[in-house]
């Protein structure tokens, strides 16, 4: 996983962002509404983000806090797509079954051009 902060070195207990590539803390201070100050505090390891302040820098990345902090079952998952997830578990059975097994095939055809590619 790549730091949300530029650090040379993150402090245990930083917060990241898996796919995004490293940020100043001005850029991530700005679009989350979370004081510099607090991010570069965050980024030494001096101090550890509050709920709110971990939900504003999710919200902002559009990201869940499991995925933020890298832990938990949607930990790899970005919000649209655990956002999708969770519309397609309110289908009818059947457009379930039709979804799930469209997702299989193209499972099954990207896993056999890995395969061909060796």
């Amino acid at each position: 996983m790549l730091p949300l902060y530029c650090a040379a070195a993150p402090a245990e207990g930083s917060v990241y962002l898996s796919s995004t590539p490293k940020l100043a803390p001005e850029p991530v201070a700005q679009v989350s509404r979370v004081s510099r100050v607090m991010i570069g505090k965050y980024e030494k390891g001096d101090a550890a983000p509050s709920i709110e302040a971990a939900k504003k820098i999710a919200d902002a990345f559009q990201v869940s806090l499991d995925y933020l902090v890298g832990e938990g079952q949607n930990a790899s998952f970005d919000k649209k797509t655990v956002q999708r997830l969770q519309t397609i578990e309110l289908f009818p059975e059947e457009e379930k079954k039709t979804v799930f097994a469209l997702l299989d095939a193209f499972i099954r055809d990207y896993k056999a051009k890995q395969q061909y590619a060796l």
